[in-house]
């Protein structure tokens, strides 16, 4: 199968560049901005016909969240638009997409996983994009999967982990969230899901939520990180009216992931074994 990764420079793109030598039965094309425009439905069916793409994986996406409360704009055209032009191009070819989205679709007040047929309800910018995103994938109605997933990281790209270890490098205390919980996902493991999910047939658009096993908050995870790294840096519990941000946080933005359960061969890593492996190639 020829599958294109959009947004390969991202940190899920890079983790599917790092392990695509695993699935040799597949060709692999990686494309970020500079190569192609995602935006732009004739840049888009043109690389679809000239390299004969059956799948394409979007990973690229508007992720500054905060900065998107001024810039909603231009998030809408990466994260609304452009999967709607993706959409319609495969559509044109037969071909499927998986596009992937986020848990800021829902407004985490609920204090339940989140099913995906739970309605969306985004108090952000990003969420309202991303959910648009979505929505205009299913009005081309292609083969199409959306994976929501949450709380991303890994050894690429801008991430809490590599904030923490910075902060544990340079300070002797910190404030972390305690009152925000949910499920640190490793892009590495979403990368693997990601491309299981190419392998199944589909008609029409599914909805899959996916994230690391287990459950926690900001706090924790950072306790865990300074601790693996050995770091004399003390971290203090903050409640979230102590650190306000332009964009407001989900409280809880825990998913359920039975769905996909049912598709993926292996169990889904713990957040905190996906979190040392991570820690360990840093």
């Amino acid at each position: 199968m020829k599958i294109l990764i959009t947004g390969a420079n991202g940190q899920l793109g890079s983790e599917i560049k790092r392990i695509a030598s695993a699935y040799p039965r597949h060709q692999f094309f990686f494309t970020d901005v500079d190569e192609l425009d995602i935006t732009q439905y004739s840049q888009v069916a043109d690389y679809l016909e000239k390299n004969q793409i059956e799948t394409l994986i979007n990973c690229a996406a508007y992720t500054a969240v905060d900065k998107a409360e001024e810039e909603e704009k231009k998030a809408e055209v990466i994260n609304g638009k452009a999967p709607g032009v993706l959409a319609q191009a495969l559509k044109e070819r037969g071909g499927k997409l998986i596009h992937v989205s986020t848990d800021y679709v829902f407004n985490g007040k609920t204090y339940h996983p989140y099913k995906e047929g739970d309605t969306p309800n985004p108090e952000t910018a990003y969420g309202r994009t991303k959910l648009a995103g979505e929505k205009n994938i299913r009005e081309q109605n292609p083969d199409a999967f959306i994976v929501r997933t949450a709380w991303l990281y890994s050894e690429y790209g801008k991430n809490f982990v590599k904030t923490m270890i910075r902060l544990g490098n340079e300070k002797n205390e910190i404030g972390v969230i305690y009152d925000q919980v949910g499920s640190p996902t490793y892009a590495l493991n979403l990368a693997e899901a990601v491309l299981t999910l190419a392998d199944i047939k589909t008609r029409g658009t599914s909805i899959y939520h996916y994230a690391d096993e287990g459950v926690c908050s900001w706090y924790d995870m950072a306790v865990e990180i300074m601790r693996y790294k050995q770091f004399d840096c003390k971290v203090n519990a903050l409640e979230t009216h102590q650190y306000p941000t332009p964009a407001r946080r989900p409280p809880y933005s825990v998913l359920n992931k039975s769905k996909i359960k049912n598709i993926l061969a292996n169990d889904i890593p713990h957040w905190r074994t996906s979190l040392l492996k991570c820690l360990e190639n840093l």
